[in-house]
C-alpha cells in the first residue's frame, strides 16, 4: 500500500510544484507581490478550502489511528485522478518554461524523490510524513525559489553589467524612457511606429520592461543601425526606475500617468510618485521631460522640474488619446514634420488605444481590453464604452426611428495590488459602472462588495443605467449570461484579465 500511496503522492506533489513555480513566476519572483496574492480571494482559497483543512485533520488523526491511512489513500486517488484529467484536457497549470523554471522544477522533483525514498524505506508507519510534506509543500517550494534567488541576483547583475558596457559603445544613440502607472506600453508602441517613418528604431518587446528585460533587449537587439531606442520602464519598488535609467541612459523621459497601481508593493502613493519621477531625475541637463497633462500627479511633477519640459494631452478628446498626443509631441521634438507625424498616426487603429474590437459569434461587438488593468485604464475604458454609438436593438421600423440605444456590458476582475486605496478605487469604479453599463459581471470576489456599494451610490445619484451586477467566475456561466442578455447591436467590454476560456465561447 505504501508504494501506491507514494506514487499518487508523487504525482499530486509534482502538480503542486508546477503551480508554486507558476505563481512565483507570475509575480515576477517579487516577494511583496507574492505575499499580496494571499490577500485576494483566490489566494486565501489555496489554504481555506475543505481539502486542505481536511488534510490537516487527517494528519493529526494518523498519529492516533494509523488505519486512517485508507482515508489518505482515498484522498490521493482523488487528487491523482484530477491530475490526469487536467493533463488529458491540457489544463494543467504550469509556468512558462525557461532555464530558471526548468531548473527549479528539476530541483523540486529531486527533493520529492529523495523524501519519498526515505519514507518508503522507513515503512508504512511513517506514511503520515508524506501528508506532512504535502501540507508544508508551499513553504518548501517557496523556500527553494528564495534559496535560488542569490544566484539569480548574481546572474542578473552580470547581465546588467554587460548591457551597461554595450550601451556605452553607442554614445550617439538617443534613448527615450517611458514610465508611469498606466499608458506605458501604448505610448511606446505609438511612438516607435511614428518615429520609424524617419529613424531606425529599436523598442522593448511586450513584458520586457524590467532590468533584465531591458538589458537583454540591449544585448541581443541593439546594433549599429539603430538611431533611437524606445524603452518602456516598469518597477515595483523605489529605485527600480533609477536602475533601469542607469542601464539605458535615456535622453528623453515620458511620464504617462500615475495612480494607485502596485501600491501594495510601493507602500504609499508618495512612494509611487517618487519612483516614477526617478526617470526624470535621471535625465541629463540637456534632456527633455514630457508629462501627461491629464494626470494631476504628472502636473505636480511638471511644476517642480527644472530641465526642458513639455506638457502633452491637453486637447485629448477621448480616453487614451493623450497617449497618441504624447507620442506625437516627442516626434515633433525630434524634428519630424506635422505632415509626417499625421501620416503615421493615420496608420494607427486608435479607436480605443490598447484595445481590440471584434465581433462575437452572435453579431454583438466585443471590446477586448484584457491587458493588465489599472484604475485609470478601467475608467477610460468605461468612458469609451459610454461614448459607444447607440444602435437599434429591434428590427421593426418604429424602434429604428426611435434609435434605441445598444446594451452595454462589462466583464472584469477586481483590481489587485492597490493596498489601502483598494476599497475607494473599487467604489469609484462601481459608480462609473452604474452610469455606463446595463450589466456588470465581476469575475473575482475580492472587492465585489465594494464595487456593488459603488453601483448603489450611483443608483442614488440619479444618472443610472445599470440593471444588474453579478459575481461569476466560470467562463461558461459568464458566456451564457452574456448570450442571454445581448442582441445583435450590443457591446461587451472585456476589461483586465478575465478567464482565459471566455473568448473561446464568445468569438
Amino acid at each position: 500500500m505504501i508504494f501506491l500511496v507514494g506514487f499518487l503522492w508523487f504525482i499530486r506533489t509534482a502538480k503542486a510544484l508546477l503551480f508554486w513555480v507558476y505563481l512565483w513566476q507570475l509575480k515576477d519572483y517579487h516577494l511583496g507581490r507574492f505575499i499580496d496574492h494571499f490577500r485576494t480571494a483566490k489566494g486565501k482559497q489555496i489554504f481555506l478550502n475543505p481539502l486542505f483543512l481536511g488534510k490537516l485533520a487527517l494528519f493529526a488523526t494518523l498519529f492516533w489511528y494509523p488505519q486512517a491511512v485508507l482515508l489518505l489513500l482515498g484522498v490521493y486517488i482523488l487528487e491523482g485522478t484530477l491530475v490526469f484529467k487536467a493533463l488529458s484536457q491540457k489544463k494543467l497549470l504550469q509556468p512558462v518554461w525557461t532555464a530558471k523554471t526548468g531548473l527549479l522544477v528539476l530541483l523540486g522533483i529531486g527533493a520529492e524523490m529523495v523524501f519519498l525514498a526515505l519514507v518508503v524505506a522507513s515503512g508504512v508507519k511513517y506514511v503520515q510524513l508524506l501528508l506532512g510534506f504535502d501540507i508544508i509543500a508551499p513553504a518548501v517550494f517557496s523556500f527553494l525559489v528564495l534559496c535560488f534567488q542569490p544566484w539569480v541576483v548574481f546572474m542578473r547583475n552580470k547581465v546588467i553589467a554587460k548591457a551597461r558596457k554595450k550601451r556605452e559603445e553607442f554614445p550617439n544613440l538617443l534613448v527615450i524612457g517611458i514610465t508611469g502607472s498606466y499608458g506605458k506600453t501604448t505610448t511606446k508602441e505609438f511612438l516607435a511606429h511614428i518615429l520609424s517613418k524617419k529613424f531606425k528604431v529599436l523598442k522593448t518587446k511586450e513584458h520586457q520592461n524590467s532590468e533584465v528585460g531591458v538589458s537583454n533587449c540591449i544585448l541581443h537587439e541593439l546594433n549599429e543601425t539603430h538611431e533611437i531606442f524606445v524603452c518602456e520602464m516598469g518597477a515595483y519598488n523605489k529605485g527600480g526606475i533609477r536602475l533601469l535609467a542607469s542601464i539605458a541612459k535615456p535622453n528623453i523621459g515620458v511620464l504617462c500617468g500615475i495612480n494607485q497601481q502596485h501600491m501594495a508593493t510601493f507602500g504609499s502613493q508618495e512612494n509611487i510618485i517618487q519612483a516614477k519621477y526617478e526617470l526624470i531625475e535621471s535625465l541629463p541637463q540637456n534632456g527633455v521631460a514630457f508629462f501627461n497633462a491629464q494626470n494631476k500627479y504628472c502636473m505636480e511633477l511638471y511644476n517642480k522640474t527644472n530641465i526642458k519640459k513639455v506638457l502633452y494631452g491637453q486637447t485629448a478628446s477621448f480616453p487614451g488619446e493623450e497617449n497618441i498626443l504624447g507620442a506625437m509631441a516627442v516626434a515633433k521634438e525630434l524634428g519630424m514634420t506635422d505632415e509626417a507625424i499625421s501620416g503615421a498616426v493615420k496608420e494607427i487603429d486608435a479607436a480605443f488605444p490598447g484595445a481590440k474590437i471584434q465581433k462575437g459569434k452572435d453579431g454583438f461587438t466585443i471590446i477586448e481590453a484584457t491587458y493588465s488593468a489599472n484604475p485609470d485604464g478601467v475608467m477610460a475604458a468605461l468612458e469609451y464604452l459610454k461614448l459607444w454609438p447607440g444602435q437599434p436593438t429591434r428590427s421593426d421600423s418604429e424602434s429604428r426611428r426611435a434609435g434605441e440605444a445598444s446594451k452595454k456590458i462589462i466583464v472584469m476582475p477586481c483590481l489587485i495590488e492597490l493596498g489601502k486605496a483598494s476599497k475607494e478605487v473599487h467604489k469609484a469604479i462601481g459608480e462609473k459602472i452604474a452610469e455606463v453599463c446595463d450589466l456588470a459581471i465581476i469575475t473575482t470576489s475580492d472587492r465585489f462588495e465594494d464595487i456593488k456599494d459603488g453601483t448603489e451610490a450611483g443608483l442614488r445619484s440619479g444618472e443610472v443605467r445599470l440593471q444588474d451586477i453579478l459575481f461569476l467566475e466560470n467562463s461558461k456561466d459568464i458566456a451564457d449570461m452574456i448570450k442571454h442578455t445581448v442582441s445583435l447591436n450590443d457591446v461587451v467590454l472585456l476589461e483586465g484579465r478575465v478567464p482565459q476560456a471566455l473568448l473561446s465561447y464568445l468569438v
